[in-house]
């Protein structure tokens, strides 16, 4: 079958590797795609939102089944003018990415079902939420509802940084995405991401995986979309992982199909493992980035029928296999990152990077040009390794990072360091 991928990503650069081995694929594409997904699929320089565009080339092409990557796309409701028109896409509509649209809808909806989360506020104006804020302890956390690219969260550990975060919100600064705002308690506990994939009904475990915001080591400087990953977490013990299914996930699905808007896709869960058992931070409805690439690096199974099947609802007929090692994915950015982004220069030695055993060096913002690449954004490349342990797989993710030349570009080397002193590893 002919398939399309909407996104330009590592995440998407992932999702192409992955389906391009399945023996059911014929002719790939990705929209826009990057210098590395050109390797494996015909990239197509296409803007999601060109509405027609994209029916014309699911057309012209022959398309049998469109895969959307980012939440941008799902939030705007490609899910649903495809289905529309009779296609069959991947990912929930977007009635159902409210769970990412709108953290105030999550918030509601975790409300009415009693699905354990933060307690909360919601604020449509800075007088109420400064009024709201006066009779709350600290630290707490304020939120812009909407679609923020990451930026829109601030953990306030004083008054006045709380006053702050909530004027920037409504003065403008994430644009509509801050018109409204969530202010919640602060939850105190270990951080851990947890995936899985819904059909409307049933619902299948995708793993667990642990993300490295901060830009520099030691968990230092602004948040970013992510310098590295490890899966799974050992956070997530087998125990932890049916507690978190029993309360969270399962419960969410069947809120949200009870409520009209059953969800298709994968649900993204950030989740605090305080004292009292997990709580939910709050959903995204697709795969991370870079969460997507140590998940997939760990799938068996074929990932193209496990992606019809959720969009077919008939998940409860697949067993999904998964490799038990590890994988770790350290990310290359551009010098700069996440600030004003400085010249990147030429990248070179990514084959002798893919060439380290059980590495796959997935590319984020690529251009190929010549017998080189060069970087078109700010987190560049995704070096992704295996490894019998935790401390091996870092192990060989650095190796293949240490054989890239690229001057203009910058990882941090704690990548893992966390999971192995959790997992009671003994690191480096």
């Amino acid at each position: 079958m002919n398939v399309l991928v909407i996104g330009s990503g590592g995440r998407e650069h992932a999702l192409c590797w992955a389906l391009a081995k399945s023996p059911l694929m014929g002719r790939l594409f990705c929209a826009p795609g990057n210098g590395g997904i050109a390797e494996v699929a015909t990239c197509i320089d296409l803007d999601f939102r060109e509405t027609d565009r994209v029916l014309a080339l699911i057309r012209a092409e022959k398309i049998d089944f469109v895969v959307v990557g980012p939440e941008a796309p799902l939030v705007f409701g490609l899910v649903d003018k495809l289905t529309e028109k009779g296609i069959k896409v991947f990912g929930p509509t977007a009635a159902a990415a409210q769970l990412e649209g709108s953290k105030g809808f999550t918030k509601d909806l975790c409300a009415r079902h009693d699905i354990p989360t933060a307690g909360y506020g919601r604020f449509h104006d800075k007088a109420s939420a400064l009024a709201y804020l006066e009779k709350q302890g600290l630290p707490i956390v304020i939120k812009a509802d909407g679609l923020a690219a990451g930026k829109g969260v601030v953990i306030a550990t004083t008054r006045d940084e709380a006053i702050e975060a909530v004027e920037d919100c409504f003065s403008g600064r994430f644009g509509s995405a801050g018109s409204e705002i969530v202010i919640e308690a602060f939850l105190d506990g270990e951080e851990a991401s947890f995936f899985a994939i819904a059909d409307g009904r049933h619902v299948v475990a995708l793993g667990s995986a642990q993300d490295h915001k901060r830009v520099f080591d030691n968990d230092e400087g602004p948040n970013t979309g992510g310098m590295g990953a490890v899966a799974p977490s050992p956070l997530m013990t087998p125990a932890m992982v049916d507690e978190v299914m029993a309360r969270i996930i399962r419960p969410t699905v069947a809120a949200m199909s009870a409520e009209g808007r059953p969800f298709k896709g994968v649900l993204y869960a950030g989740l605090m493992l305080t004292g009292t058992g997990p709580q939910l931070i709050e959903y995204n409805v697709r795969f991370g980035d870079p969460e997507c690439q140590v998940l997939l690096m760990r799938m068996k199974s074929d990932l193209l029928p496990v992606l019809i099947a959720a969009a077919d609802g008939v998940l409860d007929r697949l067993n999904i296999e998964w490799d038990s090692r590890p994988a770790v994915s350290v990310v290359l950015a551009t010098n700069g990152y996440p600030g004003d982004l400085l010249p990147g220069g030429e990248i070179r030695g990514l084959d002798a990077a893919a060439a380290v055993p059980d590495v796959k060096v997935f590319h984020a913002a690529t251009r190929a040009v010549g017998d080189h690449f060069v970087p078109v954004g700010g987190r560049v490349l995704n070096v992704t390794a295996l490894g019998e342990t935790i401390t091996r797989a870092r192990e060989i993710a650095y190796e293949a990072v240490g054989k890239i030349d690229w001057p203009g570009g910058f990882c941090r080397s704690d990548i893992a360091l966390k999971a192995i002193v959790a997992a009671g590893e003994s690191g480096d």
